[in-house]
């Protein structure tokens, strides 16, 4: 596996100074309704999630206590006080050897889709993970989702598994890739 390259790192820092003004910050417990609902407006289009029927705030609540910042963070974008979008790291694989990779999903509401949030949720997610000793980045994409496919390759993501036809969405078959990214040697 090869490290980011130094052009794509720069790229990444490049965006994020351009929306160093969105206001990125750590997810309170109150944002967990706006956060469920960015969500559950991303099920029936079948581009970004699994789940089939809308989730509840009360499903959510352990989700949202897992992540701790520093270590596995639950960022927002909060604009005027509206929650445009959201990150969320996950571990990856649940074992111990695996600490320094984590698992990137990113939502943003529809209402504000190509309005550069996911853009620098991603920017600021690639700049800070190493400050919380992650080594490697992977975002798990339905094969069919282009704008995130697009949006991660933007920063060095590449092409790491191709798992076909594993997923079933109203009875189509749908491909997942597997894109990482090596932050540091």
């Amino acid at each position: 596996m090869r490290a980011i390259d130094r052009s794509a790192a720069f790229s990444s820092r490049r965006a994020s100074a351009s929306f160093r003004s969105m206001a990125i910050r750590d997810a309170r417990v109150d944002d967990l309704p706006a956060i469920v609902e960015i969500y559950n407006m991303a099920i029936p289009g079948r581009m970004a999630t699994a789940d089939l029927t809308p989730i509840s705030v009360d499903s959510r609540r352990s989700w949202f206590v897992e992540h701790t910042p520093g270590i596995r963070p639950l960022w927002v974008v909060d604009e005027a006080a509206d929650i445009r979008g959201w990150l969320s790291f996950q571990s990856f694989y649940g074992r111990p050897a695996y600490s320094a990779t984590a698992e990137v999903s990113v939502y943003v509401s529809p209402k504000h889709h190509r309005g550069g949030y996911g853009r620098a949720l991603l920017a600021h997610a690639v700049d800070r993970a190493p400050s919380m000793g992650l080594k490697t980045l992977l975002g798990f994409i339905f094969g069919h989702n282009e704008p995130s496919l697009a949006l991660f390759r933007r920063f060095g993501f590449e092409t790491w598994a191709h798992l076909p036809r594993v997923a079933k969405l109203d009875g189509i078959e749908c491909d997942v890739l597997i894109l990482g990214l090596r932050l540091t040697d």
